[in-house]
């Protein structure tokens, strides 16, 4: 269980690969990455956005696989080839009104660092690298693209009150 008080929590926001993939990425005969992605986060994506909760993706990746995945699950902020995460962070902060509290932010790797330390409730899927683990305020014991996504999800969304709550948790 997570260690802070989740009704807080307003926005969602994670990177995409080591968290919402696999660490291991896998390239097709042009070099492009071939990203295996769970359907629960991806459940749990989509209800968040549903309830209104805000949802975000900041990745360095560049894939318009990436954009047409996040966009069909209703994410309304996808910010992708982001070299400087805490940018695109205040960016997302000040189109939504919302507060550095209000943030919680899934991240495995050092370009997540300084965006972690900045956020309300940093945490991170089992397998992030020592240094994110060490600011993280909660470690899922999933890996990344085995389920940590969804565990934030589904306690964030319990604290709300928001999970199976209504006709449209059981439905796309």
């Amino acid at each position: 269980m997570i260690n802070y008080d989740l009704t807080k929590i307003k926005a969602l926001i994670f990177d995409v690969d080591g968290v919402l993939s696999t660490a291991t990425v896998s390239m097709d005969c042009d070099g492009q990455p071939l990203r295996t992605l769970n359907v629960k986060d991806g459940y749990a994506i989509q209800l968040a956005c549903k309830k209104g909760l805000q949802v975000a993706i900041i990745s360095g990746g560049r894939g318009e696989q990436i954009r047409q995945r996040y966009e069909y699950l209703h994410v309304q902020h996808i910010y992708l080839g982001s070299s400087v995460k805490t940018k695109d962070l205040q960016e997302i902060l000040e189109k939504t009104g919302l507060s550095l509290e209000n943030v919680l932010y899934m991240g495995d790797d050092i370009p997540d660092f300084e965006v972690m330390k900045m956020v309300g409730l940093p945490v991170c899927p089992q397998d992030a690298c020592a240094e994110i683990k060490a600011v993280a305020k909660y470690v899922s014991p999933f890996n990344g693209g085995h389920g940590c996504a969804r565990d934030v999800i589904e306690q964030v969304m319990k604290a709300h009150g928001l999970w199976m709550s209504s006709a449209e948790a059981f439905g796309w």
